[in-house]
């Protein structure tokens, strides 16, 4: 079930909150979209997700709200250039990156999962997780070896 989580870089300077479901397939809500992007969390191991150790969720644009410093945060694109991927400028923390892309049904973010202050450890351990093969540009299979990211 969607849940209000509360997010933050490092220092504080940036907050935010979303709604997410972490929740394990058999007790997760249904999503508004079609797409897998709504119904786990994933880990790609291409060279940029792979050296931040990013573990993102997706969320609709609606689900949401950049609380404060939005003045602290910086902005990388790179390949395509069609992903914002914003990160704190006071502690570097990869926070969450913003994108529109039809497929997925317009504009979402990809929250950082470990910015989430109150997800706790239960929820986090029972999160699904889908293993993206980012770095062969091969996103219909996951990697041969995930036990390194």
């Amino acid at each position: 079930m969607k849940k209000t989580y509360h997010g933050s870089c490092h220092c504080g300077a940036v907050r935010f909150e979303c709604e997410l479901d972490l929740a394990p397939a058999g007790r997760r809500s249904e999503p508004e979209l079609p797409g897998v992007w709504w119904t786990s969390t994933f880990r790609c191991n291409c060279s940029s997700c792979l050296k931040t150790r990013l573990w993102k969720g997706f969320v609709r644009a609606g689900d949401f709200r950049l609380i404060e410093g939005r003045d602290a945060l910086a902005d990388y694109r790179y390949a395509s250039r069609q992903i914002h991927h914003f990160f704190c400028r006071n502690c570097g923390v990869h926070t969450f990156g913003n994108a529109s892309f039809e497929q997925m049904g317009g504009e979402f973010y990809a929250v950082n999962i470990c910015c989430l202050d109150d997800a706790n450890d239960t929820e986090l351990a029972e999160a699904p997780i889908i293993y993206e093969n980012g770095r062969d540009d091969d996103w219909e299979h996951p990697p041969a070896e995930t036990r390194y990211f």
